[in-house]
């Protein structure tokens, strides 16, 4: 899936809620992502019609999960392959591409779109080598975005501005009048999950490391986990990351690519809202673990993640764990050569949390 798929499978209604508040390029290559994004969303406002019809009285009944565990911190930290570790756990579940892409109508469509996902999805992710599939973990902010129409998202998807779309006015909440219904969705979603699993739901996404606040909210009970890495690595990784996403999703003539400056100073900003955030949580409500660690010794890092949080650490869990390092072991993760200027502009803006090396 080479093109729109951040926004694909959004049902009508929302696609034309983000249409009638963006501008959008009318040229060859945007015209022939709205068509795709139209029949797109034809199709998943049916399946969403037939999965109310279907399930609405059910899952009236089924309790939001008040406990997840939300995996949070920046792009490129590592945090997927927390994630897929994580999944292993027989006691969690976590959000799949599949989940994430139709979020709306996943209790019953899912035999409908597998031919379609089999074609439409490449073997790995679009930045790196890690692999994807329509039942592997995905961040669940793709269906934040589609089930509410309101994310940072959609400033990637719609670029109106020559800044980096993660500037200093980015909103991570929809407007005031619109949060309590922003909630609901939220809270319905992982209803969902709920029912279909019956697992505590492990997410990962970073744009939550702004709103642990609020998802307390919504979930007292939830944990975190906070995942860091050196920003030598984070950043230039993350200009190539919102490069290619940008270039593949946009629906404006020029796709804004941000600046080493720019990421970092954004990095800085979400390590303080981390920080700030921790000070009002309780003990065993926030662990921190940093990458570096995690792929030197995965099987111990996870399993002092679980003390920290007071989770079970099976054996059986490890042994998942183990076998999971044998399969990603061929991995090779991206290489990026910084400057010596960018390495000094890095620490600047990071010297409070990194020492440069």
């Amino acid at each position: 899936m080479k093109d729109s798929y951040l926004t694909a499978g959004i049902t009508i209604g929302q696609l034309f809620r983000l249409l009638n508040r963006n501008k959008v390029a009318f040229n060859a290559k945007t015209l022939l992502r709205l068509a795709f994004l139209l029949q797109g969303a034809c199709w998943s406002s049916l399946f969403s019609l037939i999965e109310k019809a279907r399930f609405a009285d059910t899952l009236n009944n089924v309790k939001v999960p008040d406990d997840p565990v939300f995996i949070i911190g920046h792009w490129r930290t590592g945090s997927t392959y927390l994630h897929q570790a994580l999944n292993l756990d027989i006691n969690f579940h976590a959000p799949t591409l599949f989940e994430v892409a139709v979020p709306d109508s996943f209790l019953v469509s899912y035999p409908y779109y597998r031919p379609l996902f089999k074609r439409l999805i490449g073997k790995h992710r679009p930045m790196d080598q890690v692999e994807i599939g329509m039942d592997e973990p995905q961040e669940d902010e793709y269906a934040i975005y589609r089930t509410t129409s309101y994310s940072p998202l959609e400033r990637l998807v719609f670029q109106s501005s020559e800044n980096y779309f993660l500037d200093n006015e980015t909103p991570f909440f929809p407007p005031a009048d619109d949060l309590e219904q922003w909630k609901k969705e939220i809270r319905d979603f992982y209803r969902k999950l709920n029912y279909k699993s019956g697992k505590r739901i492990i997410s990962k996404n970073p744009f939550n490391s702004f709103r642990i606040d609020t998802l307390l909210q919504i979930f007292p009970k939830a944990k975190f986990i906070h995942i860091t890495r050196h920003p030598f690595n984070v950043v230039p990784s993350t200009v190539n990351m919102w490069k290619i996403l940008g270039k593949q999703n946009t629906l404006t003539n020029h796709p804004v690519n941000p600046t080493v400056e720019e990421v970092a100073r954004f990095l800085g900003k979400l390590l303080n809202a981390v920080e700030k955030a921790k000070g009002d949580l309780p003990a065993g409500t926030i662990a921190e673990i940093r990458f570096e660690d995690l792929e030197k010794s995965p099987v111990s890092v996870i399993a002092n993640l679980y003390t920290q949080l007071n989770l079970p650490f099976s054996s059986g869990f490890e042994e998942r764990i183990k076998d999971f390092i044998k399969k990603t072991s061929y991995y090779k993760k991206n290489n990026f050569t910084l400057k010596d200027d960018e390495k000094r502009l890095i620490g600047t803006e990071l010297g409070l949390y990194f020492a440069p090396t």
